[in-house]
């Protein structure tokens, strides 16, 4: 059956979802023309009657997005970079159950983490009513990219994703793993998922106060968006969205009563968020068009 980006099928991610972005989406031609799509490349590329051709205009950089909880709210330049999404569009066009895989230390174990994969379950599946949705959590506490990358082969097998959401960097960071070897083998990793007809998400590693201070953190985190640039795939950028949160909450609290501050932690806010944030991220990379066009870079910092 053809795909339509109707409410129906992708809900938030079609006219509900891309009106709060402000997008303006249009239906092209089903009979694409000669000029866009030439005969040796029809058989290769998807047909437009499949998934129709989108032209979208995103929102203003510093406007916070309305379609995410009010605790959640971040501009979209400080949220995300967008790519495409092949293996969850092949899945949406063939009607069946999407399944995701999600890896890093933060993807799994006790406490409030512990939450973030139901959650991001949850979200997708609202985000796409009409499919199901089907979260595998292999997170590993403490685990560095590289032994996440020899456990990849084996759950590549074993669950057979359509999507891989792999939240990264942190713990190499804190451990002062070389950065260079970071990013060879995060590179690496990405480049053999995607050779296999798998989709990947990157995220980006949490911000504190604290580790804001920390150059050899921050070096990861801009090492990570290279990697996710170069290899064309979505990035969540979980760091500049956990210190946007931050300094409104800080802002927020000024002038209040002292006891008001005390319970806002900005770890636990950054967990509730991060499923709302990854499904934003995932969603609206399913609106990039098949046809190639120019990458959208990362936000300048």
């Amino acid at each position: 059956m053809a795909l339509s980006l109707s409410p129906s099928l992708l809900g938030g991610v079609s006219f509900a979802l891309v009106a709060s972005l402000g997008f303006a989406v249009q239906a092209q031609s089903t009979t694409p023309p000669a000029a866009q799509v030439q005969p040796a490349q029809a058989a290769s590329q998807p047909a437009l009657a499949e998934i129709p051709a989108l032209q979208a205009t995103a929102p203003s950089a510093d406007a916070p997005d309305p379609s995410l909880s009010p605790e959640c709210r971040v501009p979209g330049s400080k949220l995300y970079t967008l790519a495409k999404l092949k293996a969850v569009k092949k899945a949406l066009r063939e009607h069946r159950a999407v399944q995701v895989l999600t890896i890093g230390s933060n993807s799994g174990g006790l406490g409030t983490a512990a939450t973030y994969p139901v959650r991001l379950e949850d979200a997708l599946t609202r985000s796409l009513p009409d499919i199901e949705v089907t979260v595998e959590s292999r997170g590993v506490s403490g685990e560095i990219a590289f032994g996440a990358a020899e456990r990849l082969r084996n759950q590549v097998a074993e669950i057979e994703p359509d999507l891989v959401v792999w939240q990264v960097g942190g713990n190499d960071a804190l451990a002062r793993v070389d950065i260079e070897e970071f990013s060879q083998s995060l590179a690496e990793t990405v480049a053999w998922i995607k050779s296999h007809g798998i989709d990947v998400v990157l995220v980006d590693p949490q911000y504190t106060a604290s580790l804001a201070k920390d150059d050899y953190y921050r070096q990861f985190v801009l090492a990570i968006q290279k990697v996710a640039e170069r290899e064309q795939v979505p990035l969540v950028q979980r760091y500049e969205a956990m210190r946007y949160l931050a300094t409104r909450a800080i802002s927020a609290l000024k002038g209040a009563p002292a006891q008001s501050g005390a319970g806002f932690r900005l770890a636990d806010l950054g967990y509730r968020c991060m499923a709302e944030h990854v499904t934003r991220a995932i969603t609206v990379s399913l609106l990039q068009p098949d046809i190639a066009g120019p990458a959208i870079p990362p936000p300048a910092h």
